[in-house]
């Protein structure tokens, strides 16, 4: 017992280096809630800013359109061109090159530049040198170039405008004259928007056409869905975050609460620590709250039973322990044999009830724990009383006391433990039996309503006064009859008889005998098993 009660009070009074590491889990780094939840609500954010990357397989897609579209037109072109009159051929370069934005050059079967259309006409288009000094316009550069870095894209060669006439100073015409057919190629404007150069042969007579278009549109459509995609995920990102921080604190600061004051309680600073039940919120971390306050309720006032608990135990002890004492200290000094004959027998008396005091007290201590891990069985009441009022004749525990048992109602089938509900039944009758006058009778009743079985052991003592029929269910209360010996009960009986009822969901009580006559009437109520 002593060693249960220190058992208790070490778990109570936790280790210093303990504390500190539910400290540290508290407040660990990455393992924190708060982490968590950030991590959940941004990581779809940032894969859905990964669109950035998947927009240059878009970019890439838009160039292929346009490297197909530039065939076609040079192809076109130089067929209109193969049979016309140079004027008219200078006609179609002016009239193409307006209206497509282009610029169309002639070179003769010498590769020699005869006809540019910026030099018969107005130019279609001027690349830009570089693009306007604003930030914007820097990030989106820097992102291009990110992005290309990031993808591994190859790199494209700017344009260069060759100081010579000749067609071989173009790369892209000397192809197409060398194989007869159309040939494309990417360059990079100053300001790095593409130009798409298509080079065609113009007839049989050798003659090739050039065209040049810069695709400006292709970069500002890829730039604009990039900053419409950035800007929304930042949006999205600020919004998520500031949610998830609100939701984090909503989480995090009330568990936290509870966290510390669960640490202070484990502390050993449990009186003076108020865990709380947060009764506004009607969440789950609001009957967390009051689960777990009510659970430190319960505790305190385990820790007070068995601080009383512990106290009586001494008190109880003390007494037998002190009359002993004085008895063996006294046999040395005593000659009369009949007084030292009076003085073995009170020893032996008291050896007996410590015996019985510590049996009882570890029974008593023992009850919850065996409860918890006992298997529950089907019980009938009734075989159940009449097999212990048979076997107490047997034993002459009855001291001539006419025990009748009446039974009514359905069959009294109980759900519990059978050694439990017997030591139950033998208190309750010992109970009476002790209080009850020689050869009076004892009425044992069983019924059974069909919820709950229903068992009365009525005495004809004096009975118990209706203000003390709660006092002897507590621990070491006793009153016994004059005529009984001193120390021959533990006062547990009924103690023990409640805790047991309790903890098979029944109940245990003193009531006044249904017939109206003088004595005690103790209830034990069970539910009926279904």
């Amino acid at each position: 017992m002593v060693q249960d009660i220190a058992t208790l009070m070490a778990d109570i009074d936790a280790p210093r280096g303990e504390v500190g590491r539910l400290e540290q889990i508290r407040s660990g780094g990455w393992l924190t809630l708060t982490t968590r939840i950030l991590f959940v609500n941004i990581l779809p954010l940032l894969l859905l800013g990964g669109g950035i990357f998947y927009i240059d397989s878009y970019r890439a897609q838009l160039l292929s359109e346009r490297y197909k579209l530039a065939r076609i037109e040079a192809q076109i072109t130089a067929e209109a061109l193969a049979g016309a009159t140079r004027e008219r051929q200078e006609a179609l370069l002016i009239q193409i090159g307006k209206e497509q934005q282009m610029r169309l050059r002639m070179y003769d079967a010498e590769g020699l530049l005869w006809a540019d259309s910026f030099a018969l006409d107005e130019p279609a288009f001027v690349l830009a040198e570089a693009g306007p000094d604003t930030w914007g316009h820097t990030f989106a550069v820097m992102l291009d170039k990110g992005v290309e870095a990031v993808v591994s894209a190859e790199p494209v060669a700017p344009y260069v405008e060759p100081e010579s006439k000749q067609a071989d100073a173009w790369p892209v015409l000397a192809r197409a004259r060398d194989e007869g057919v159309t040939q494309i190629e990417l360059t990079l404007a100053p300001d790095r928007t593409p130009v798409v150069t298509a080079a065609a042969p113009v007839g049989l007579n050798g003659a090739t056409l050039m065209t040049t278009r810069n695709a400006v549109d292709i970069t500002e459509a890829v730039r604009e869905a990039r900053s419409t995609l950035i800007i929304g995920v930042l949006l999205a990102l600020f919004g998520s975050t500031m949610l998830s921080l609100f939701l984090a604190r909503t989480i995090v600061a009330p568990i936290r609460q509870l966290s510390n004051a669960a640490i202070r309680v484990r502390q050993g600073r449990g009186r003076d620590v108020e865990v709380p039940r947060m009764p506004e919120r009607r969440d789950e971390i609001g009957s967390l709250a009051r689960t777990i306050s009510d659970m430190t309720g319960a505790l305190r006032n385990r820790i007070d039973a068995v601080e009383s608990f512990a106290a009586d135990v001494a008190h109880e002890i003390k007494n037998p322990l002190a009359s002993l004492r004085s008895a063996v200290e006294s046999l040395p000094r005593v000659e009369d044999p009949q007084l030292r004959e009076q003085l073995l027998d009170i020893a032996t008396h008291d050896v007996r009830r410590i015996d019985r005091l510590v049996t009882e007290i570890s029974d008593a201590s023992r009850i919850d724990a065996e409860m918890s891990r006992a298997t529950l069985e089907r019980i009938d009441m009734t075989t159940l009383v009449e097999a212990i009022i048979g076997s107490r004749e047997a034993r002459a525990e009855n001291l001539n006391h006419q025990i009748n048992l009446t039974h009514t109602g359905w069959s009294a089938v109980v759900i519990g433990v059978p050694v439990r509900l017997e030591r139950v039944i033998e208190n309750l009758i010992d109970n009476a039996v002790s209080f009850s006058p020689r050869n009076a009778p004892i009425d044992v009743a069983i019924d059974n309503d069909g919820e709950e079985v229903i068992i009365t052991v009525s005495d004809t003592g004096r009975g118990i006064p209706e203000e003390a029929r709660e006092k002897v269910f507590q621990r070491f209360h006793s009153v016994r009859p004059d005529t009984e010996d001193f120390g021959n009960h533990s006062g547990l009986g009924l103690a023990i008889a409640r805790t047991i009822a309790e903890a098979h969901d029944g109940s245990l009580t003193a009531i006044s005998r249904a017939d109206g006559e003088p004595g005690a009437c103790l209830k034990l109520t069970l539910p009926a098993a279904q």
